[in-house]
């Protein structure tokens, strides 16, 4: 998108926090450009490099794919074209990963250097060495790289539970903080940056933390909190929700597809996005690792995806849809595939050589699968001539979550009625049969549609945990709604199926997995973290 210049200008290389490196830290000038005599000429152009970190977390071995294949919902086998990699996604499947999952330390390294620079700009926006600038005032500026650091130590908390807090510059080695404390600080900041955050969306304020978007942050803070600390907050997460309802800033698309198309900078749905450009800001390549060698005639690429793919959906997950729902298709890419003509058949070239490629729904296991099993990525628009990198932005949070985590709110609060009426809102726009589209509180408080169990050779051999899932018609909206955008992983810890089913290839190892080990590396720089 094409907006993203405005406010990603500052790129620059700053140390890893916490991960491998050696002792020495005398600081090592390559250049007579330093931070000491940089002068920015905008808050803007420092404050870009916050926002840039954030696209660092997409990749398939970063958060992206680990908050999606933990999940109940995908899975990355390997195939006859390779994706093994030593076995780092099968792991992330089976939850047998270990300390040094490259995905972990990715991931680690990702959020704490959004948490670095949040708080060097923050140190510069206080002295003065960073001016405000735009009309915006100093201390707007201040809260809104206070949002921006409490969505990296959000991530931080939900996905690695105890860690280090480190809110100044200096260069001591943190200790770890609890998971409450790190969480009683995201809700301080928040709370507290919230009276000076702008109330403005459109193109200024796009990819940036205004009110709205640090309430959605906020609003699935409270979510997820009887999670993080024992105690839920549904009321505060109602609260937080209906302010972003009451604002009528935003409004569901009606077409579901445009959220996600390439030029979807303009949906009136997306309250807080991660821009890309696939010249000016890449990092978001999801066609790349699941989608098919041959996809590349599909939309006349200007590059291969690579081998045959490998992140698909997980079959029994598939199977949960009903098939008048629109986002069915429009969500995966399912049956004979051709070139951009739409005539001439795309064809295989390894267990399927020479033969149409077919995408297929059952998966023989989660370990190995042929070329052409799996439904894959169909969310995101790769546009004809696409590059390497595309230009959708990510919406990471939209109008449709929040309507949802009201929704989510209100079911568990007692209110099935009133949760129905905004699920069925939301799902509209996906049936053409407005009865398809209608569901009940009874629905949404039911047990889920999973049929979870371990499979073998494409059938389940062992049901395992069979207890009913509560509000599990919930679940299932919810998993429709969101595949492919990064959020199946913590609904399934919050509604308590992460720890206790079995899918696919997948059996229960243990509550402590729904948080993950610090990566060893950062464990050996830094003896506090044992």
């Amino acid at each position: 998108m094409k907006s993203i210049k405005q406010y990603i200008l500052a790129l620059a290389i700053t140390p890893v926090m916490l991960a491998a490196c050696n002792n020495n830290l005398d600081e090592i000038v390559y250049s007579d450009v330093t931070e000491q005599n940089y002068t920015y000429q905008s808050a803007t152009a420092a404050m870009g490099i916050v926002y840039a970190n954030m696209r660092d977390l997409f990749g398939h071995t970063t958060f992206y794919m680990v908050q999606e294949t933990t999940s109940d919902e995908l899975v990355m086998p390997a195939n006859p074209s390779g994706w093994d990699d030593g076995g780092i996604y099968k792991r992330l499947h089976l939850h047998t990963w270990n300390s040094e999952n490259p995905q972990l330390l990715n991931m680690w390294n990702a959020l704490y250097r959004g948490v670095t620079n949040a708080n060097r700009v923050i140190s510069q926006l206080e002295s003065g060495k960073v001016p405000a600038t735009g009309g915006a005032t100093k201390e707007s500026l201040i809260a809104e790289m206070r949002a921006a650091r409490a969505f990296f130590y959000w991530l931080i908390c939900d996905n690695f539970g105890d860690a280090p807090l480190v809110t100044t510059t200096a260069t001591d080695l943190p200790d770890k903080a609890t998971r409450k404390q790190i969480y009683d600080f995201i809700v301080a900041e928040l709370t507290e940056a919230m009276p000076n955050l702008s109330e403005q969306t459109g193109k200024e304020m796009y990819g940036r933390f205004n009110k709205w978007a640090a309430k959605a942050l906020l609003a699935n803070v409270y979510l997820n909190a009887e999670v993080y600390t024992g105690e839920a907050k549904w009321g505060d997460c109602l609260r937080e929700c209906n302010d972003i309802i009451g604002s009528n800033k935003y409004s569901l698309e009606v077409d579901y597809r445009n959220v996600f198309i390439t030029q979807n900078d303009n949906s009136p749905e997306i309250v807080f996005a991660v821009p890309f450009d696939e010249i000016h800001g890449g990092g978001f390549f999801v066609d790349m690792f699941s989608w098919h060698a041959a996809l590349r005639d599909k939309r006349a690429m200007q590059t291969t995806p690579w081998g045959s793919g490998s992140a698909m959906g997980v079959s029994q997950f598939i199977d949960t849809y009903d098939p008048a729902d629109k986002r069915l298709a429009n969500t995966w890419l399912m049956g004979p595939q051709f070139a951009i003509d739409g005539v001439t058949p795309l064809k295989g070239s390894y267990d399927k050589a020479g033969q149409p490629l077919v995408f297929t729904k059952d998966l023989p296991d989660g370990l190995f699968t042929g070329e052409s099993e799996g439904y894959r990525q169909n969310k995101f628009e790769i546009k004809v001539g696409a590059r390497f990198d595309l230009s959708n932005d990510f919406p990471f949070f939209r109008y449709a979550q929040v309507l949802l985590m009201k929704a989510e709110c209100m079911l568990r609060s007692g209110d099935a009625g009133g949760a129905a009426l905004l699920v069925s809102d939301v799902r509209k726009r996906n049936f053409d049969d407005p009865a398809k589209a209608t569901v009940t509180g009874a629905s949404l408080l039911g047990n889920t549609r999973y049929k979870y169990g371990y499979v073998e050779n494409y059938a389940m051999v062992d049901a395992g945990n069979t207890d009913p899932v509560q509000y599990g018609g919930l679940l299932d909206e919810l998993g429709w709604e969101f595949a492919w955008e990064a959020q199946r992983r913590r609904d399934d810890i919050r509604f308590g199926v992460f720890a206790k089913k079995s899918w696919l290839s997948h059996k229960p190892q243990g509550g402590n997995r729904t948080v993950f080990m610090i990566p060893q590396s950062a464990v050996n720089s830094n003896p506090k973290l044992q």
